[in-house]
């Protein structure tokens, strides 16, 4: 797990900070929406922080382990952009999202995804996601 200097931008690209966007959810608090939860998730893999990833993917499809750490070349992220976003029903979101990132010293890629949420016991869960060329 990165630490993070608490006074900089939040990864996720609000300016208000760490402390007051995505470090609470990290924390335990509860994402009020798919895109803040979409939001923390992309922090998360920044900050290399696979136990809330884990914790914050829904059971039925979350992997055993992700290794974070061991991914060589170790991106390095470079910004998430929210494309459009769809909550049906209260308990099922879809948000389209591109983040950015370099590996070594190559140049910069992008992964275009669209992802589906589903909120189960008042907690918002990423379900999985649909890659996009």
């Amino acid at each position: 797990m990165k630490s993070i200097d608490t006074m900089t931008p939040c990864p996720c690209g609000n300016t208000a900070g760490y402390t007051q966007c995505c470090g609470p959810l990290h924390d335990g608090a509860v994402a009020a929406t798919a895109e803040q939860l979409m939001r923390a998730r992309y922090s998360a893999y920044v900050l290399l922080r696979e136990d809330y990833l884990l914790a914050s993917w829904h059971a039925d499809t979350r992997p055993a382990t992700l290794r974070l750490a061991a991914q060589q070349p170790a991106p390095t992220w470079l910004g998430l952009e929210i494309r459009r976003q769809r909550t049906d029903d209260g308990q099922r979101a879809t948000i389209e999202f591109v983040a950015r990132y370099r590996l070594g010293g190559g140049r910069a890629q992008r992964q275009h995804e669209t992802s589906r949420f589903v909120r189960e016991h008042d907690r918002w869960y990423y379900l999985d996601g649909e890659l996009k060329s």
